[in-house]
């Protein structure tokens, strides 16, 4: 299952980053708040609980159970047309299918409206659009079925959305390097995706949004997700720290837990943690209302990840 030790060697392992998408669908957890498309429908509060639970155990894991549920199923549950939903959102719930989101480009990382990849219509197939351009930090990239990809439309100069199905790409159109040696977040592949040429039917761009209005809508959901996850995360440095300083003995032999230094820095994180989940909630209880503002949601994963940081170098 999920809680399972990674070893090294998982960490380069495209079958072991497949198996836990695929487990964490036999489970539900995958976008768990849509209805419908063999999705759990939960609440947003449920789902973050999930993201908390998931970035526990690792923030990789965290990071590609986010892209799949928020950025992936949740652009084609709110953007994409019956269709769309029909033919991926059941495969994606389930883990059979592998989604990323394919917006952050080399040469502008914090400026998507300068995005440089270009759609056209197809120089030789009638009825498909050509895309082609690059982008770079896309976590599972390289084992990905789906790939959402965004782009401008040569004739209008408007960011569009576009759903790329990788068994139809013919040789040499579409390539999805690893990036290696990461620092963090081992357990989540992350890659580029390079199109030369790639053919997309028209029917699978976004009918309706454009602009950056799109992908800035997943990604506010991806945020939300983070400031739970965050949490999770410090709550494992919590408990891990509270083990040790019960297990380690100083000063005539007495465990370190004894001392109010030491009291205070768990007190201290343990406080956040809980102030951090509960602003979580309630923004979790707007946003199923339709009363959460992205700056709300801004704020909480702003502030949740301040504190994780903040307590987990302590």
């Amino acid at each position: 299952m999920i809680t399972d030790a990674i070893t090294p060697e998982a960490y380069r392992n495209e079958d072991f980053d497949k198996k836990i998408l695929e487990e964490m669908g036999e489970l539900g957890l995958l976008g768990a708040t849509i209805q419908g498309y063999e999705c759990a429908g939960v609440s947003s509060v449920a789902s973050g609980l999930i993201t908390r639970a998931v970035e526990r155990v690792d923030s990789g894991y965290r990071s590609g159970y986010s892209v799949q549920s928020s950025l992936v199923m949740g652009g084609i549950d709110e953007f994409g047309t019956e269709e769309m939903k029909e033919k991926f959102l059941p495969g994606l719930a389930k883990g059979k299918l592998v989604g990323c989101f394919g917006l952050t480009e080399p040469n502008h990382g914090s400026d998507p409206g300068s995005l440089e990849t270009v759609a056209k219509p197809h120089p030789s197939k009638k009825g498909y659009f050509s895309l082609s351009g690059s982008k770079t930090w896309i976590t599972n990239s390289p084992i990905a079925d789906v790939l959402l990809v965004w782009a401008k439309l040569q004739s209008t100069g408007k960011i569009r959305g576009f759903l790329i199905e990788r068994k139809d790409c013919p040789p040499g159109t579409l390539e999805t390097p690893h990036l290696t040696n990461k620092n963090g977040l081992r357990a989540s592949i992350t890659g580029m995706i390079q199109m030369d040429e790639v053919p997309v039917p028209e029917a699978h761009m976004f009918p309706e949004v454009e602009g950056l209005r799109g992908p800035f809508s997943c990604l506010n959901s991806a945020r939300y997700g983070i400031a739970w996850g965050t949490m999770g995360a410090l709550e494992d440095c919590i408990a891990r720290s509270r083990e040790y300083a019960l297990e380690r003995r100083q000063f005539k032999n007495n465990p370190i837990a004894k001392y109010q230094l030491v009291q205070k820095k768990l007190s201290d994180a343990t406080t956040d943690a809980a102030y951090g989940i509960l602003a979580a909630t309630q923004v979790g209880r707007l946003k199923d209302e339709g009363k959460a503002a992205p700056e709300m949601i801004s704020m909480i994963k702003r502030q949740n990840c301040d504190r994780a940081l903040i307590n987990s170098r302590q």
